[in-house]
């Protein structure tokens, strides 16, 4: 029958230096020295407790920015012609 077709993809957008960044929100978590204590508390609770949602907020704003950097330009979405 023949071979599959390739699928084409932009090796530009695949590999933008900018994905780099997605491995702060990974490897920040894993460091227990940051969040090994039960003081400073942050309206009463613990800076594990603060401190998870913080890193949630740095995972959102981490992609948030990779994304905004390497989303191509000058395509047209849906109707907006």
């Amino acid at each position: 029958m023949g071979e599959p077709a390739q699928p084409t993809t932009d090796s530009a957008g695949d590999r933008s230096v900018w994905n780099w960044l997605l491995i702060i929100p990974i490897v920040v978590p894993l460091i227990p020295a940051l969040f090994n204590a039960k003081e400073p508390e942050l309206l009463g609770f613990p800076l594990f407790y603060w401190l998870q949602l913080a890193f949630i907020v740095l995972g959102v704003t981490t992609t948030t920015v990779v994304y905004q950097m390497t989303k191509r330009r000058g395509t047209v979405s849906g109707g907006d012609r």
